[in-house]
């Protein structure tokens, strides 16, 4: 059988699940509780990211599509209507995509104002179009837009608001939200530069103080750790699998917290995490809208913890849930406001996935793109830069842009072969996954020692020469040192080649049929015996 939950094993090895007083996982009868007992329903979603429209479940044997925010929140709302006291969270990362970088994303908070959000906390990717943009749009949202660690560069001014208190039917829940550092290497530097994001469990804990004593619990919202592997199929490859570390961290250096729920890494976690040392509660999803998060803890009203729960990731099966009318209605809505998204600008001949730390047949042909309109001799595209799989036949613009959804140019800079080769040594890494390239054919070995994995590189046929310069076409976040690729920062910008969805988009124009490159110029070797 297919993957449909992977064991989170890796991850627990490393924290004890059940402790002594902690709370026990229980299936919760909601229809006989003591009464000095009180049942809470926390719904939460993480990395939606603009994925709107249901997807092949191609990895699952049970589902055949998946995913789709209309069909979510009927979801959503079945939950509301059936269990006690419900609330929904977000824990970030809600723009990208053609729709929202047309509406500045607008659109994305229109949705989650119908969906019933209570609060969020802010990720990477509402800076998507810079802090100025997000500032004034996060004003739309009727729910409030966390960020306790986020200040303008030197004061002390927030830039969001820390916490916020909910109260509703006589339950009173604290909800605090960060961005953790980690978060911002992945944002254009230039579109953060004038705010801090400074250390979180300092942040965390002075929000925490400032409402425990008058909440019945305490949710923190999260977006930190790693970053997630942008596959369409990322929780059935093991290999994908992000720990959840830096959450587990920061609910056991901070008191007071009950609950907290994570994003970033789309690490999908089957069941709750709970803090050895705190018994926070600790969760996340697999993000894009496929999974829907639910948490039902019972409070002991004399003591005030939590004395049960029972949590779970509830997949959004497209065709066991009829669209919500609302939100397929507003979204149709934005749609027609632009048509020229949805023009036809090509096809493909068959499927293209992208893959995270593979070569991979999206990633070659982008690269190809932006090196034959560049005249480079070298072309990188980070991995992470690609959201979406081609589908076969049609391609819209909107297709395009939903791959690549990032305001970026091609920008042209020179590194010697000594540079290359240390791009390519964080490449292997694969801590942003694996660069995808064109002008090179590369041989790696990922069990050798960090910062020793290349085994060979030729340009053009001929062998990488370290004291030679070349020329090097990549997205501007890449050449300004983004997602840790630091040997590019400092370099002179020595050409721009245009907008990336551009080229792509005229390329793809400009051909009959469009088919993938051939497989091949980035291989694993087998590692020595």
């Amino acid at each position: 059988m297919k993957k449909v939950y992977l064991a989170f094993a890796a991850l627990l090895a490393g924290a004890v699940i059940v402790g002594c007083g902690e709370p026990t996982s229980t299936s919760v009868d909601t229809q006989v509780q003591a009464a000095e007992e009180k049942v809470i329903t926390l719904m939460f979603t993480n990395d939606v990211e603009s994925a709107y429209d249901p997807i092949p479940a191609y990895w699952l044997d049970d589902i055949g599509r998946i995913g789709g925010i209309a069909e979510m929140t009927t979801l959503i709302n079945t939950l509301r209507a059936s269990e006690p006291n419900p609330f929904l969270f977000d824990s970030g990362d809600i723009f990208t995509g053609s729709l929202a970088k047309e509406t500045h994303g607008e659109l994305a908070f229109e949705l989650m104002n119908s969906m019933g959000y209570d609060a969020m906390a802010i990720g990477n990717h509402e800076f998507e179009y810079g802090h100025e943009i997000f500032a004034w749009e996060k004003n739309r949202a009727a729910f409030p837009v966390l960020g306790a660690n986020m200040f303008y560069k030197d004061t002390d001014h927030p830039y969001a608001q820390s916490y916020t208190i909910i109260e509703r039917d006589g339950v009173k829940i604290g909800v605090v939200g960060i961005m953790g550092r980690d978060a911002v290497s992945a944002i254009i530097p230039s579109f953060i530069a004038p705010l801090d994001v400074r250390e979180e469990a300092a942040a965390v804990q002075a929000a925490v103080d400032a409402i425990r004593d008058d909440v019945d619990l305490v949710v923190l919202l999260t977006h930190e750790g790693k970053t997630a592997p942008m596959q369409t199929d990322a929780e059935s490859d093991p290999r994908l699998q992000r720990d959840i570390d830096a959450d587990i961290r920061l609910a056991g250096a901070v008191t007071g917290v009950d609950v907290l729920f994570g994003g970033h890494a789309d690490a999908g976690t089957p069941e709750p995490v709970v803090q050895p040392k705190t018994g926070t509660l600790i969760m996340q999803t697999y993000g894009q809208a496929t999974h829907l998060g639910y948490l039902q803890v019972v409070l002991d009203e004399t003591t005030g913890k939590i004395k049960s729960y029972d949590g779970k990731l509830i997949p959004v099966d497209a065709d066991k849930f009829t669209p919500d009318p609302v939100v397929l209605g507003k979204l149709q809505d934005y749609r027609e406001q632009f048509p020229e998204l949805y023009e036809v600008v090509g096809r493909s001949d068959h499927y293209m996935p992208r893959r995270y730390i593979e070569e991979s047949e999206v990633g070659s042909l982008f690269a190809d793109i932006l090196r034959e309109a560049a005249g480079t001799d070298i072309a990188f595209v980070h991995a992470g830069s690609l959201r979406k799989d081609i589908p076969e036949g049609a391609l819209t613009r909107a297709d395009i842009l939903d791959v690549y959804p990032f305001v970026d140019d091609v920008l042209l800079v020179e590194l010697t072969g000594a540079e290359i080769a240390e791009v390519l040594e964080q490449s292997f890494t694969l801590e942003r996954g694996l660069l995808q390239v064109s002008g090179m054919e590369i041989r790696y070995d990922l069990s050798g020692p960090l910062g020793a994995r290349l085994v060979s590189a030729r340009v053009g046929g001929e062998d990488l020469d370290a004291a030679r310069v070349y020329s090097i076409a990549a997205p501007g976040f890449l050449a300004e040192g983004g997602d840790l690729y630091v040997t590019f920062k400092g370099k002179e910008i020595l050409g721009n080649a245009g907008r990336v969805s551009d080229l792509v988009i005229a390329h793809i124009q400009s051909q009959d049929l469009v088919a993938s490159p051939p497989l091949g110029r980035m291989r694993e070797v087998d590692p020595a015996p």
